[in-house]
């Protein structure tokens, strides 16, 4: 059996403990599989009395995690600090720099620097390892990069946030408004203080651009991706959708067109019978439609200590046995810059509630907004007036045929210009069977 390999975890929160936990506990198992030893050697946090419920007795205690990612008693640093910015980008450099492998589950970092921080592994030839940086437990990017080597991927898509799955989930399910469920989620801990990063869709926009470059071999483009979050889904969008025979789910997609590399994150309509409208709760899902295995969907629980620790400690376990591959699958020189495509042509149609000011004409306007744009309509349905008020806004729900984004978001436009509508539009893309 070779040298141990000595490991430094910096950030001792719930997956840092649990990294360690695990090392110590699969010791054994990692060591036959390895043919060395992993030993935890030193960590660095920002409170070193702080009971974690682990032993870290045994490892060298540094208060700045730099020091610990350049220091000779590691081979290699775990980076589990998180910030695109600060100490956790300093730290990976710096262990990078003194050519040590490097495993992390930040996402915002890797979405940032991603590329720099691959050429200076490959210049120093060590490995840069993510898998927990998307989807938590599920084994996404040793698939893309490795298990579908032999495919070309045409589009790979999900739900790759927890804390949006759970509130829409809870919302459907127990007839919950959205701040209702936030404030429960928040309790529960799968929301933060500030939940923008969630629920604005901007943590799963992080975590699609590093799937984009893994299934289409360029480099991130974090800043080519539409984004939308659930902040505006209300309880009467799930209701409609029920009524369809849909649900509700924030998705992230990327797909490649004969224009570029489409990526999008916004809520959809998913058929009831589909897979992806069977994930609940915090558990995510990952679809991947390629030519030879055609479609592969990976479901698991996508984030929490021990998912996040198990996808920590596969990248240890590959570092120890000498595996090291391309980060992104492919040198660096040769991730092609990606070209962004455009929204295309979507076959599904769209979900539109409007909230109409009750005057005459307003409906025989809102129809030539549409028809101008060459929109054709599958149905339009009126709701029930809120409140008891005559002459208030009347709910409007329109279901177009297949179109595009940039032509629905013209006519929503218009007709928000013109003063028909008494709030801003909600639109929904439809997934059909």
């Amino acid at each position: 059996m070779g040298e141990a390999l000595r490991v430094g975890v910096a950030g001792l929160g719930t997956v840092g403990a649990s990294v360690i936990r695990m090392l110590e506990t699969q010791s054994q198992a990692l060591a036959a599989r390895s043919g060395r030893a992993v030993r935890v050697t030193g960590v660095s946090a920002r409170d070193r009395t702080k009971d974690r419920g682990v032993d870290i007795a045994g490892a060298r205690f540094h208060e700045d995690p730099v020091e610990l990612a350049a220091s000779p008693d590691i081979d290699l640093f775990v980076e589990l600090i998180g910030g695109d910015e600060g100490p956790a980008r300093q730290a990976v450099e710096a262990a990078l720099d003194a050519r040590k492998s490097v495993v992390t589950a930040n996402k915002a970092l890797l979405a940032k620097h991603g590329l720099a921080l691959a050429a200076l592994a490959e210049a120093h030839g060590v490995a840069l390892a993510f898998e927990a940086s998307v989807a938590g437990g599920i084994p996404i990017v040793k698939t893309l990069r490795e298990g579908l080597a032999g495919n070309s991927i045409e589009r790979v898509y999900g739900i790759l946030n927890g804390t949006c799955n759970y509130i829409l989930s809870r919302m459907e399910t127990e007839n919950m408004p959205f701040d209702v469920c936030l404030k429960e989620a928040q309790n529960l801990g799968y929301a933060e203080a500030d939940p923008t990063f969630d629920i604005g869709g901007f943590d799963t926009a992080h975590k699609l651009a590093i799937l984009a470059s893994l299934a289409f071999g360029t480099k991130i483009a974090a800043d080519k991706i539409d984004v939308e979050g659930i902040e505006r889904i209300t309880l009467a969008d799930l209701r409609a959708a029920d009524e369809l025979g849909y649900r509700i789910k924030l998705l992230g997609v990327a797909q490649r067109t004969e224009h570029g590399i489409e990526q999008r994150v916004h809520p959809t309509m998913v058929p009831k019978s589909s897979a992806i409208a069977q994930v609940m709760g915090v558990t995510n899902a990952v679809t991947i439609d390629a030519d030879a295995v055609h479609e592969l969907t990976l479901v698991g629980p996508g984030a929490g200590g021990a998912a996040t620790a198990s996808a920590v400690v596969a990248d240890i376990s590959d570092i120890a046995k000498g595996v090291r591959s391309a980060p992104f699958g492919l040198p660096c020189a040769a991730l092609a810059t990606p070209t962004r495509g455009e929204m295309q042509r979507h076959e599904g149609g769209y979900y539109i509630r409007l909230s109409v000011h009750d005057r005459p004409g307003a409906m025989a306007a809102i129809a030539a907004r549409v028809a101008e744009r060459g929109i054709s309509l599958e149905s339009i349905v009126q709701r029930a007036r809120r409140g008891d008020s005559k002459g208030g806004p009347v709910p409007v729900v329109l279901i177009t045929y297949a179109t595009t984004e940039r032509l629905v978001r013209e006519a929503l436009d218009a007709i928000a210009a013109g003063g028909l509508v008494a709030e801003r539009p909600q639109m929904i893309r439809i997934e059909r069977e």
